[in-house]
């Protein structure tokens, strides 16, 4: 099976090392394609047996699975480029949470996926979302099954929990590493650590937290109560993060589906009146 790859910026990258590390495909059966050739080189270098792409349409042409990988508002530039080289044979695959199965089945005749992934794959870990397309055929739903289990858990949802969904698996890297970053700096501004240990003892901990939690050793609220002692310094910091948290999460989730909101209507405007 050849696959195709267009857009190797940080998703799309992390897509084509996962894939390859975690043995889903050799990089001799996957063709790349970038607006900057210079990050498709960079993939290049790093996994020789890579085709480059002189463009989308060389790509599309060439394989049999098609990934984009691109911004919301540019998906529609590219079906339109792609789409007399899509037979029904074929199968494609947006990354992207504002455009639906449906809209880009409006554009094109092959079987159609939504896969919403994570950073986490690169470490071939954590979710990856999937939500197929209504006329998404069974052999390229086994298909997908079997490829994205390579590098992460698959999980099948509706659209209606798109953002949310995406907000916990693809955004919850970034939200939780900036809070872990605030952890260190009050850390290293109230205390004689040095920020460079701080960062080590704090990266430890989340991977054995995580380890915890993925061994099955404890849930989320039984781990809090096992290391939260009654009267002890754990439930200080506690009452500390329950008094001055507030609903800082809860802004997040508004603040993220208010953007997002912003994206589908973009996006919908140009499936409608173009």
């Amino acid at each position: 099976m050849n696959i195709g790859i267009i857009g190797t910026g940080n998703m799309g990258s992390i897509l084509v090392e996962a894939l390859i590390d975690g043995n889903a495909v050799s990089p001799s059966s996957i063709m790349i394609t970038n607006r900057t050739k210079a990050k498709a080189m960079l993939l290049k270098n790093k996994y020789r047996e890579i085709r480059i792409g002189a463009n989308v349409e060389e790509v599309a042409l060439e394989s049999d699975l098609l990934f984009i990988c691109v911004k919301p508002l540019d998906v529609y530039k590219i079906l339109d480029e792609i789409n007399p080289h899509l037979s029904t044979e074929k199968c494609l695959i947006s990354i992207t949470s504002p455009v639906s199965t449906s809209q880009i089945e409006q554009k094109v005749s092959c079987s159609t996926v939504r896969v919403i992934p994570s950073i986490t794959n690169r470490a071939l870990s954590g979710v990856s979302l999937i939500t197929y397309g209504k006329n998404c055929n069974e052999l390229w739903r086994e298909k997908i099954d079997q490829l994205i289990t390579k590098i992460s858990v698959p999980v099948y949802i509706d659209e209606k929990i798109t953002r949310v969904a995406s907000d916990i698996v693809s955004c919850g890297p970034a939200f939780f590493s900036y809070l872990l970053q605030c952890f260190i700096q009050a850390a290293v501004k109230e205390t004689e650590i040095d920020k460079n240990t701080a960062t080590i003892f704090a990266s430890e901990m989340i991977v054995g937290l995580g380890e915890l939690i993925k061994q099955g050793h404890y849930t989320l609220p039984s781990l809090q109560e096992k290391v939260c002692v009654k009267g002890g310094i754990t439930g200080e910091g506690i009452k500390v993060l329950e008094n001055e948290l507030g609903e800082v999460f809860e802004h997040l989730f508004q603040a993220t589906h208010a953007k997002f909101k912003e994206d589908l209507d973009k996006v919908e405007l140009q499936f409608s009146t173009q």
